[in-house]
């Protein structure tokens, strides 16, 4: 049993580091890929009477994104959807792109993807106790709740304010954009949390190894 777990830290150690290695043509291929999964995931729709605004899957994939491609690349997956889904490509929520989404309801929403990949990236490959389960289910309900809902709702009143004349109050923009989500949230949030714990490793693959190689340090 031992050896099998000493096999597997050691395989989640290689990939991170691995990953950490690669050139930039590598690492744009790898944040293209998650942007294509969170594509994929955004297709998973339900769509909610009274609000513009579906429940989808893609939240997963956005929080996923920072974890398993670190420190800026994260963001710029999230970034890659963000442009190619503005360019026309229908890979936004219920098959939708174009420049009119990121000026519609969920424009903030595709907005705060980029700034939640950015902050779970950074925390991931800086961090080493970040990996582990507790901090990491804080640091993605802050970019959970914070860096996506915030400019999400910031943006959905201001498309209520352009399409009906009048700004919602702020429980009505509660209902409309955050409230029916949490619930769901909370299980991505948990769930992505604990899959951070089992996949990055506990101790230095990134910058922290190149720092002890240029020191004249032995490291593997």
């Amino acid at each position: 049993m031992n050896i099998n777990l000493e096999g597997y830290y050691r395989m989640r150690y290689t990939l991170f580091r691995w990953r950490h290695n690669q050139n930039w043509t590598n690492k744009t291929v790898m944040a293209f890929f998650m942007a294509c999964v969170t594509g994929l995931m955004a297709q998973v729709v339900i769509p909610l009477p009274w609000t513009p605004v579906p429940i989808t899957a893609q939240t997963l994939a956005v929080l996923m994104s920072g974890v398993i491609l670190g420190r800026y690349w994260g963001g710029l997956s999230q970034l890659i959807y963000v442009i190619i889904g503005v360019a026309g490509v229908p890979w936004f929520a219920d098959m939708s792109g174009g420049p009119e989404v990121l000026l519609g309801a969920t424009g903030g929403y595709l907005l705060g993807f980029i700034l939640a990949a950015l902050l779970l990236g950074h925390f991931v490959d800086r961090h080493i106790r970040a990996r582990k389960f507790t901090p990491m289910l804080g640091l993605m309900a802050i970019a959970n709740f914070g860096l996506i809902y915030i400019p999400g709702l910031v943006v959905l009143g201001l498309w209520s304010l352009k399409t009906q004349g009048t700004l919602p109050g702020p429980w009505e923009l509660l209902v409309m954009g955050m409230l029916p989500f949490i619930p769901g949230d909370i299980l991505k949030i948990t769930g992505a949390a604990a899959l951070t714990r089992a996949i990055t490793p506990k101790e230095p693959y990134g910058e922290e190894i190149d720092i002890q190689k240029a020191e004249g340090w032995r490291v593997p």
